[in-house]
């Protein structure tokens, strides 16, 4: 099965997968959308290089299982090389192109978001009327990991009958981005303190390794590669959340998860999930959500 048409499937072609399935969408004028289905195996080769050319567009990439790259600057420089978790997401600005050299299969979906697109969208729609986008390298995103697992029972469809649904999915897309990664230059921390897309990664990987654990934010400060009062602030106005805040909105989602197993005790998911006791993972729960835990799990289960 295979719903492409015009150079949809040049996203697949550029890692090597021609066929590629794609679904291309115009969720609201003329600007186009497309989610292609990705399944690069090395086959044995230690590496691979893939390069998307110079575009007037995005490209996201959403993770369908772990997955080890590094970024390919124009000149041939490679960074190191980092691990990107199921569920994750990379948001990339192709003004310029971008490479990376794979080192492990690659399981994803690869959207394709030309610039236009997210115009029309904040036209259409309540969302901001940003300009641009923050690049993202290994961000967990919840919502693009719910709209991922709706887009793909679509790739199963025959004729056109997906089309009404993914146009849905696809504005809801660009909308999420636009709320979560509009780029406002000249607010915010000074670029001298802002961290780095790579640190940023580097601290968020480290607070969810060790989510379960009770560990000192120096921890990772160091793990980012700055001090403590630059890992503060840097942190602070790349998310608009402190590390704490962050740390504490996570420990909470994961707990969710744990709330809908009738099996698990509040005191034990209090434990699993990095809180120190019952009563400090009720206070922290209800701060993010407005509920404690007992009462959100009595309505999902209901």
């Amino acid at each position: 099965m295979k719903h492409r048409t015009g150079t949809e499937e040049d996203v697949g072609a550029h890692f090597g997968l021609p066929h590629a399935p794609c679904l291309p969408a115009r969720p609201v004028r003329d600007a186009g959308f497309s989610v292609t289905r990705l399944e690069c195996r090395l086959d044995g080769d230690a590496n691979r290089l893939v390069s998307l050319p110079p575009d007037e567009a995005y490209f996201l990439m959403l993770y369908l299982k772990d997955a080890h790259h590094c970024d390919v600057a124009p000149d041939g420089t490679e960074t190191e090389t980092r691990r990107f978790r199921q569920g994750s997401i990379c948001l990339v600005d192709l003004a310029h192109g971008a490479s990376i050299r794979l080192f492990s299969d690659l399981y994803s979906l690869a959207f394709q978001l030309p610039r236009e697109l997210f115009r029309e969208i904040a036209e259409f729609s309540a969302a901001p009327k940003a300009t641009r986008l923050k690049c993202r390298r290994g961000e967990d995103d919840d919502v693009m990991r719910n709209l991922g697992a709706a887009l793909l029972p679509l790739f199963e469809s025959r004729g056109s009958s997906y089309a009404p649904v993914l146009q849905h999915i696809a504005i809801a897309i660009c909308a999420h981005l636009l709320h979560a990664y509009a780029d406002h230059r000249g607010q915010g921390v000074s670029s001298s303190t802002q961290l780095t897309v790579w640190q940023e990664k580097a601290a968020k990987d480290f607070m969810i390794d060790h989510f379960a654990d009770q560990f000192p934010m120096a921890a990772a400060a160091s793990a980012a590669g700055v001090s403590i009062r630059r890992f503060i602030e840097g942190f602070k106005g790349a998310t608009g959340q402190t590390p704490q805040q962050w740390l504490l909105r996570y420990r909470t989602a994961r707990a969710k998860q744990y709330l809908g197993e009738r099996s698990m005790t509040l005191a034990e998911i209090a434990t699993r999930c990095g809180f120190t006791g019952e009563d400090h993972f009720t206070k922290g729960f209800r701060r993010v959500t407005g509920t404690t835990p007992a009462g959100w799990r009595a309505r999902w289960l209901n």
